[in-house]
C-alpha cells in the first residue's frame, strides 16, 4: 500500500540579520515570551535529516516551514523536500509573526500536505527506526490518552506555554461531555498500551469536566481534517492567537488539535515509552544522562527541550551534537 504520510519541521535561524531586525521592530516587553531560548539554533537540524533518512525512509514528503532562510548545507533539490515560507501558507493578515503559535495552527494551509501528517519541533529527533504504524495506526493519529490535573503555583503563573493548556482546555469542555467521550471510546482511554499510566485516567474520572491531557511532547500525529473542524468552529479563538506576534500569556496552541482528536475518539492508543522529553539544563552532570540516552539509542523519539540559561550552552551544543554524531555519522541525501 502507498504510503501517503508527510512530515512537517519548522525552524527558524537567530542568527539572520535580517529575521532581527524584522523582529526588532515588533518587540513587545510586557505580557510576551521572546526569550532568546526561544529562537536558539543548535546547530543539529542536519541529524534530524539524516534520522529521517535513515529511520523513516518510508516518509512521501518533507515540509521545511522557515521565515525565508535555511541552511547553506540542505539540499534545496531533493525530492522529497518542500521549502515553506511562511507567507506561502500563513493568511498574511497574521504575518509577520515571531510566535510558533500562527506558525503551527495555520500548518494545514501548507500547499500539497498529505491528509496525514506528523509535526516536529526543531527539538524533537528520531534515534532508531520508526514504522508508518507508529504514528497512524487504522486511518487514525496515534496517541496516548490519559488525564492530568492542571494546576496553578507562583512560579507557573507566568508560565506561557502552561497557560495555553488551560486555555486549549476551556475550547475542549465548551465542545465535549467528558463522560461521554470516555465512555463512548473506553477502550481507547483505559488501554494497556499505557502501562499504569492509565491510573492517572481513574484517579481523574470523578471530575465531570476535561481537568487536561498529559502531554508528552513528542512529534504530533494530526489530521488535517482536525485543523480544518477547528478553524470552522473557533475561528476567532484561532484568529486572535494567531494575530498575536509574539506569545502571549492568552494565547492557545497547537496541542489543541491533540486535544481534540483525543476527546473525540479520534485516535490510536499508542504506548507514551516510544519517545521522552528532556530538559537539558546548564548543570552538565544533569545531563550526562541525556548524552547516554542519543548514543545508545533508548527510545525511538526525544525532545530535547532548551533550559540552558548561561554560556554552558555551547559546551553542552558540542557534546550533544557529538553524541548524534555517533549513531548518525554518515550524511544524507538532505545535504549537499
Amino acid at each position: 500500500m502507498q504510503n501517503n504520510i508527510d512530515f512537517i519541521i519548522t525552524w527558524v535561524d537567530d542568527n539572520d540579520s535580517e529575521w532581527q531586525k524584522e523582529k526588532e521592530k515588533y518587540l513587545v516587553k510586557d505580557n510576551t515570551d521572546n526569550r532568546d531560548r526561544r529562537y536558539r539554533d543548535w546547530d543539529n537540524l542536519k541529524y534530524w535529516f539524516r534520522g529521517v533518512e535513515k529511520f523513516a525512509p518510508w516518509v512521501k514528503k518533507v515540509h521545511f516551514v522557515t521565515w525565508g532562510h535555511f541552511p547553506e548545507w540542505l539540499n534545496l533539490e531533493h525530492p522529497k523536500l518542500n521549502i515553506v515560507k511562511h507567507e506561502e501558507y500563513i493568511p498574511k493578515e497574521f504575518l509577520p509573526t515571531f510566535s510558533n503559535r500562527p506558525i503551527e495552527l495555520n500548518l494545514h494551509r501548507i500547499p500539497g500536505l498529505a491528509d496525514k501528517f506528523v509535526y516536529f519541533n526543531d527539538d524533537m529527533f528520531i534515534l532508531k527506526p520508526i514504522k508508518e504504524s507508529d504514528f497512524f495506526r487504522n486511518n487514525f493519529p496515534c496517541d496516548t490518552a490519559v488525564l492530568n490535573a492542571l494546576y496553578f503555583s507562583r512560579q507557573q503563573k507566568t508560565n506561557i506555554c502552561f497557560a495555553a493548556a488551560v486555555f486549549n482546555m476551556c475550547i475542549i469542555n465548551d465542545h465535549f461531555n467528558k463522560n461521554e467521550s470516555l465512555i463512548k471510546n473506553i477502550h481507547k482511554w483505559i488501554n494497556p498500551r499505557y502501562g499504569l499510566q492509565w491510573i492517572r485516567t481513574i484517579l481523574l474520572l470523578p471530575w465531570d469536566k476535561f481537568t487536561g491531557f498529559m502531554n508528552y511532547h513528542l512529534p504530533y500525529s494530526y489530521m488535517k481534517e482536525t485543523f480544518n473542524k477547528l478553524w470552522e468552529l473557533e475561528h476567532s479563538a484561532l484568529s486572535k492567537t494567531c494575530s498575536n506576534k509574539f506569545r502571549q500569556n492568552d494565547d492557545i496552541n497547537s496541542w489543541i488539535f491533540s486535544y481534540w482528536q483525543l476527546a473525540s475518539g479520534k485516535f490510536s492508543p499508542r504506548n507514551p515509552n516510544i519517545g521522552k522529553a528532556y530538559n537539558l539544563v546548564s548543570n552538565h552532570e544533569q545531563n550526562k544522562k541525556i548524552y547516554s540516552v542519543i548514543s545508545k539509542q533508548k527510545y525511538k523519539l526525544i525532545c530535547l527541550n532548551d533550559s540552558v540559561d548561561d554560556d554552558s550552552y555551547v559546551i553542552i551544543k558540542e557534546i550533544i551534537n557529538n553524541s548524534f554524531q555517533e549513531i548518525l555519522p554518515e550524511k544524507s541525501s538532505f545535504e549537499k
